[in-house]
C-alpha cells in the first residue's frame, strides 16, 4: 500500500478530508471539535488482496482491502480501538460482502452503541425532507414564517433549504452557553439570534457548514408537527425501520446502552437534532441503506439528496442540497455520508450510489492523537472499505 506521503495527492485528499472531519464534530458547548481520515493513491486493482466488486450493471466497481482495513484497526498510538462494519456489493456474479470487525479493549462488540454525533443530522435533514413531501413546508419556505417568535426580522431571507444545505450564511453564535441541565434548543437558538448578535452574510456567498442551522431545523420540525423531534424521529425512521440502538436520550441522561463503546462521557452530553443520537453499526447501515436506496423519501425528495447547490462548488467539502456529504475518493468512486464526533468517539458512515455499499465506523483516539493523524486514518478506512 503506498505511504500516503509518498503521494502526488495526498495533499489535496488529506485537507478535503480534514474539513470534512471538522465539518463532522458535534457542537456540545457550541465549538466545533474535529474527526479524521488516511489516504492511500494507488490503482486499486494493483492492490494485492484487493477484492473488486461490479455496482449492478454500471462501470463503477467497488473493492475491500482486508488487509489494510485490519493494520488501520489494530490499536495504537493513534486510537485505542476501533470498529468497522462493511456491507454490500460483493464480487462480479459473487455474494455481498458483508466484513465486520472490533479491536482494542474498548471496542470489543461489532454492534456496540456509540454517540454518533453530527452523523444525527443526516435523521434531521431526512425528517425535513419528509415534511417538505407532506406539504408542511418547501424548501423555499423563510424559516421565519415557521418561527415567527424565535427567529428576528433581520433572518426574513434564510429558506429552509439553505439551512439543510449550509448555505444560510449563519456565522458563529455571540451567546454564552455552558453544558447542563437548563440547556434547551430555545436558548442554544438565541446564541445566534439575541439582540446584538451579527445578522447571517447575505447576499450567501459561501457554503459554511455550521451546526446552528440543524438546531434550528429541529425547532421547525417541532413546530409544523406538534411533536418533540425525539417523538418524530421514533415514528418515522427508528421504528419503521426496526432500528432498536438508535434513539436521542432524554436531556439529562448520560448513560450508555450495553454493550457500548467506552468512552468517556460528557457530565451532560447534548447535541439535540444536530449531534445528540445514540446507534450502533448495524443501524446505521440500515439507515444509510434505506436513505440512499429511496426507501424514506418520494422521487423528488430524494433527488434533493443529491442535488449540488450552487455555492458547493466551491466548498473544500460540498453539501448537497438534502444534506449529505460528498465526497469522490481515489479511484473515482462517488460517496455519500456524514462524519460525526461526541465524547471523544471519532465516527462516520458512508455509502455509495443507492446505498449499493455501506462502511460505519467509530474509533476511539488517544490523549496524544493529533487530529491530522486521526484524519489519515478516517480516509483510509473509508478508502480501504469502498
Amino acid at each position: 500500500m503506498t505511504n500516503p506521503a509518498n503521494s502526488s495527492r495526498s495533499t489535496t485528499a488529506k485537507a478535503r478530508w480534514i474539513t470534512l472531519v471538522a465539518a463532522g464534530a458535534a457542537l456540545v458547548s457550541l465549538t466545533a471539535g474535529s474527526l479524521p481520515a488516511s489516504a492511500r493513491q494507488q490503482d486499486p486493482a494493483s492492490v494485492p488482496g484487493r477484492v473488486q466488486a461490479a455496482a449492478g450493471s454500471g462501470e463503477q466497481r467497488y473493492s475491500l482491502d482486508e488487509a489494510e482495513l485490519t493494520r488501520l484497526m489494530t490499536p495504537d498510538g493513534l486510537a485505542n480501538g476501533t470498529m468497522v462494519r462493511v456491507s454490500g456489493a460483493g464480487g462480479p456474479g459473487g455474494p455481498g460482502i458483508r466484513w465486520t470487525k472490533a479491536t482494542g479493549p474498548l471496542s470489543q462488540d461489532p454492534a456496540a452503541s456509540f454517540r454518533i454525533g453530527s452523523m444525527t443530522k443526516l435523521f434531521t435533514s431526512t425528517l425535513v425532507l419528509q415534511l417538505v413531501a407532506e406539504g408542511r413546508f418547501t424548501l423555499d419556505t423563510p424559516i421565519r414564517e415557521v418561527l415567527p417568535d424565535t427567529i428576528p426580522a433581520r433572518w426574513e431571507p434564510i429558506t429552509i433549504g439553505q439551512l439543510l444545505s449550509h448555505t444560510s450564511g449563519l456565522g458563529m453564535h455571540c451567546g454564552t452557553l455552558e453544558d447542563g441541565l437548563g440547556l434547551t434548543p430555545e436558548k442554544v437558538v438565541a446564541a445566534w439570534t439575541a439582540d446584538g448578535c451579527p445578522a447571517p452574510e447575505h447576499p450567501v456567498t459561501r457554503q459554511q457548514y455550521n451546526g446552528g442551522n440543524y438546531f434550528i431545523l429541529g425547532l421547525a420540525i417541532e413546530k409544523v408537527t406538534g411533536r418533540s423531534y425525539a417523538d418524530e424521529l421514533q415514528r418515522r425512521i427508528t421504528r419503521p425501520l426496526g432500528l432498536r440502538h438508535t434513539y436521542l436520550p432524554r436531556t439529562g441522561d448520560a448513560s450508555m446502552p450495553s454493550p457500548s463503546l467506552a468512552a468517556p462521557t460528557p457530565k451532560e452530553p447534548w447535541a439535540w437534532a444536530e449531534g445528540g443520537m445514540i446507534s450502533n453499526a448495524p443501524d446505521m447501515e440500515r439507515f444509510m441503506k434505506a436513505l440512499l436506496g429511496g426507501r424514506l423519501l418520494p422521487p423528488a425528495q430524494q433527488r434533493q439528496l443529491f442535488v449540488m447547490p450552487t455555492l458547493a462548488k466551491t466548498a473544500k467539502l460540498p453539501f448537497s442540497q438534502g444534506g449529505l456529504s460528498y465526497f469522490k475518493l481515489d479511484d473515482g468512486t462517488e460517496v455519500w455520508g456524514k462524519t460525526g464526533s461526541m465524547a471523544q468517539y471519532s465516527n462516520g458512515v458512508f455509502g455509495t450510489d443507492s446505498g449499493r455499499r455501506i462502511v460505519t465506523w467509530s474509533f476511539l483516539p488517544t490523549e496524544e492523537a493529533k487530529s491530522t493523524d486521526i484524519v489519515l486514518r478516517v480516509q483510509g478506512i473509508v478508502e480501504a472499505a469502498l
